[in-house]
């Protein structure tokens, strides 16, 4: 059961942070064109690790839309570099540039509120050669296409992070950038993120669907457990950057096998994984401090899965 406090906290964030026939929920008033966010964080010092650009009839190709939802319809590709090029770019990644006057902006495969992507994209995963020698975690750069390599993680520790799952599966992680949303937003921030977070995974289970592959939201990790296992708890690699909030781990299972997975981590391994080796840190991603919400902090917290 929730705890009532927490619960009061988010039925007054949700009450407060509703529109009305007469008024706006509180927000900033005017844009600030000139703090912005930067709609792509990057960790400068990461290893960059290029995803091929697919064409059309490049393997693995697209399946026929009726075929993603019937069962076995859809043959597994195998896990490898192509393939997880085509999970994440359809899935998380640029579709299209636009431009109008002076002004340049891309759009994703994942809807956004805004176009602001608050959502950011993380793959643990090993058997991939091209990657590294060890398996790692990586972040998803989409303007790049591209991985970045976060830490590594010894294949023995990649096991036990996927142990009794299919054979071949890894993880996704994504988090969210509250102040990508609060910039425009402002209060209403916390709901956009939600929104969007639910946007990635709707588009992550097509694009594991059109792979073959199942996915599964591992709905028993915590929230702090999220926060470890992405490296968003290391407060060195964000030093003056904007923090990342954790959002869901959902398994992707190459092999099928996600009707039956368990819904938790090991979360003695999760801290084994903290302790491996990390590369890069965060990028700024607004000139001057992000306007403080102060509501968006207690809703969070409040909101937070232990």
């Amino acid at each position: 059961m929730p705890d009532p406090a927490q619960l009061e906290v988010v039925m007054r964030y949700h009450e407060r942070t509703k529109h009305h026939f007469h008024r706006f929920a509180p927000g900033p008033g005017a844009l600030d064109w000139a703090n912005q966010p930067d709609p792509f964080r990057r960790y400068a010092g990461a290893p960059l690790v290029p995803l091929p650009i697919l064409d059309d009839d490049d393997e693995p190709r697209s399946p026929a839309y009726e075929d993603l939802y019937v069962a076995g319809a859809v043959p597994a590709a195998p896990l490898t570099l192509a393939s997880l090029s085509r999970l994440l770019e359809y899935s998380l990644s640029l579709t299209a540039w636009k431009q109008a006057g002076a002004t340049r902006w891309a759009l994703r495969a994942n809807p956004s509120s805004g176009n602001l992507h608050p959502t950011e994209g993380y793959v643990l995963v090993g058997g991939v050669g091209e990657l590294g020698e060890a398996p790692g975690l990586f972040h998803y750069a989409p303007q790049e296409h591209a991985l970045e390599r976060r830490a590594d993680c010894p294949q023995e520790l990649l096991a036990r992070l996927t142990r009794d799952l299919s054979a071949s599966a890894f993880l996704v992680g994504l988090s969210s950038v509250y102040w990508r949303e609060a910039w425009k937003y402002g209060e209403r921030a916390f709901r956009y993120c939600q929104h969007d977070a639910g946007h990635a995974i709707a588009a992550l289970r097509l694009a594991a669907a059109a792979l073959g592959w199942s996915a599964l939201i591992l709905d028993a990790v915590a929230d702090e457990t999220i926060d470890r296992l992405l490296g968003l708890d290391r407060a060195a690699d964000f030093d003056g950057a904007e923090r990342e909030n954790g959002e869901v781990v959902i398994a992707i299972c190459p092999r099928g096998g996600a009707h039956a997975l368990p819904m938790h981590l090991e979360a003695d391994a999760v801290r084994e994984l903290a302790d491996q080796r990390w590369y890069g840190s965060a990028n700024r991603l607004s000139r001057d401090e992000p306007v403080p919400w102060d509501i968006i902090d207690q809703v969070a917290a409040a909101s937070r899965k232990a």
